[in-house]
């Protein structure tokens, strides 16, 4: 959402499926957010695919909807009712994903997301602001907080991070500031926090593009309509996760 913008690693296929590069064999995923938009397309791709899912997300109806979606290994996917933005849900949540998998996912996307009501800076009510910094910022923190040590004791470290950024987070935009300032801060915890990680790992920000969901319809009215759906993009961002690698790590990437 918010523009292209010009990270490095441009998608080079499109929907290959299994097969591509990393890609083949079965791979475990935790996508957070999973219930709608992005999150739920990229795990009904990646289900197609052969792959894994954890998914979780703060509606149980919607989670049950996608879990009788996903009728292939249906007893393979495991999705849990979890609000991101509490740091007690996530830590929860890691438990029963040790003890339901044996260990942790082999890749993690943070998109769970949310974004306030177009409005100037000081428009925008304390709680609607709280509510952005928490599901966007806080949320992909404490799921960093409660995964990565589960990925470091993984054969030394190994796994793959992405955290959900927006071409708004590397430039910005009017009547959106707390979401932008939310993503320029995706943006720099990343860089950081790849620091930090051992040679095994890679965690990395990616833009997703421009993509018509409720976020952009709140933003745009009708005219999200024109942009590409979730499911079209999902075809292309799935190939670009599965092909991530420890060298990507630290980058910020666009779809």
């Amino acid at each position: 959402m918010g523009g292209s913008g010009s990270g490095r690693g441009a998608v080079k296929g499109i929907g290959m499926g299994i097969g591509i590069g990393r890609s083949g064999g079965n791979r475990t995923v935790l996508i957070t957010g999973v219930s709608k938009g992005i999150g739920r397309a990229l795990a009904i791709e990646l289900a197609n695919r052969g792959h894994t899912i954890i998914g979780c997300s703060r509606t149980q109806e919607k989670l049950d909807s996608l879990q009788s979606l996903l009728t292939t290994n249906s007893n393979h996917h495991l999705f849990l009712n979890t609000d991101v933005s509490c740091n007690n849900s996530v830590a929860e949540m890691a438990r029963i994903v040790m003890e339901k998998k044996g260990g942790p996912p082999d890749i993690i996307v943070n998109s769970a997301g949310t974004i306030n009501k177009n409005n100037k800076m000081w428009e925008v009510p304390a709680e609607e602001f709280d509510l952005v910094m928490d599901t966007n910022l806080k949320g992909s923190a404490n799921v960093l907080r409660h995964f990565i040590p589960l990925m470091l004791r993984k054969n030394e470290g190994e796994g793959i991070i992405v955290n959900m950024s927006s071409g708004w987070g590397r430039s910005g935009a009017a009547l959106v500031a707390p979401y932008c300032a939310s993503k320029w801060a995706i943006e720099g915890l990343t860089r950081s926090v790849a620091k930090e990680l051992s040679q095994g790992m890679a965690v990395v920000a990616l833009n997703p593009g421009v993509i018509n969901t409720e976020m952009l319809a709140s933003c745009f009215g009708v005219s999200a309509s024109m942009y590409q759906s979730p499911e079209l993009w999902a075809l292309k961002a799935a190939t670009m996760i599965l092909n991530l690698t420890p060298a990507d790590n630290g980058a910020s990437l666009s779809v």
